[in-house]
């Protein structure tokens, strides 16, 4: 069965675009105009992936993604004409795990969304269940849980917990993240891994200003430590 891409933007002119680049890639399109009908469309068609415009009347990507975090963890790309770095960190704060800035290429569109369900469907990490004291890491279910309650994290969290539990003890620099969580097809700057480890620290450490399991080490990256 096909995999299903939710493509969300206010101009029918670009959806209509995508639609044709994604359907001739394989995929199954579904679409909305806003995030209000974004919402309704992906509770009902339950999306391998989001591609989501920020820029739009009403419901704007920013409050979609909120929304759609709080029942749903597939993957987002966001889409956006605006350029500046603390737009970009927004997004990936609220959850988005990738963004091509506007105009795009519809080929490099689709290279991305390969890219993140690539990774998202792969069960590369072994072994298949990873543990430190209370938290537990499951390859083959892709869950999380912290002494025994389910911890939701987004496909890029995963990916980066899971490359730094598999290297325990040892510091991964933010390029050697970047190659882990998102694969040589990403064109992003490394300032993005410390917004995703930011994310993660607040759903898994008790402290995350006083971090048990990811620290930081200054001038090279992160390593998981555990307790």
């Amino acid at each position: 069965m096909a995999q299903t891409i939710l493509v969300v933007d206010d101009e029918r002119r670009i959806i209509n675009l995508v639609r044709v680049y994604l359907e001739q890639a394989g995929y199954r399109v579904v679409t909305a105009v806003s995030g209000q009908e974004a919402l309704f469309v992906a509770r009902h068609e339950k999306p391998d992936l989001v591609v989501l415009d920020i820029m739009m009347p009403g419901m704007d990507g920013w409050e979609f993604t909120r929304r759609f975090r709080q029942e749903n963890q597939a993957p987002i790309i966001i889409v956006t004409a605006r350029v500046e770095d603390s737009d970009k960190v927004l997004g990936l704060e609220l959850g988005a795990d990738d963004y091509v800035t506007k105009p795009f290429s519809p080929r490099e569109l689709v290279a991305r969304v390969r890219a993140v369900l690539r990774r998202t469907g792969q069960a590369t990490i072994s072994p298949r269940v990873l543990r430190s004291g209370p938290l537990c890491l499951d390859a083959e279910a892709h869950t999380v849980s912290l002494d025994d309650h389910p911890v939701d994290l987004t496909p890029t969290e995963f990916d980066l917990l899971a490359a730094l539990m598999t290297r325990p003890g040892r510091a991964m620099s933010r390029l050697e993240l970047l190659e882990a969580a998102q694969g040589d097809a990403y064109e992003g700057y490394e300032r993005t891994i410390d917004v995703h480890i930011k994310n993660l620290r607040r759903k898994i450490e008790a402290d995350p200003r006083n971090p048990q399991f990811v620290q930081t080490v200054f001038g090279v990256g992160y390593r998981f430590a555990g307790p």
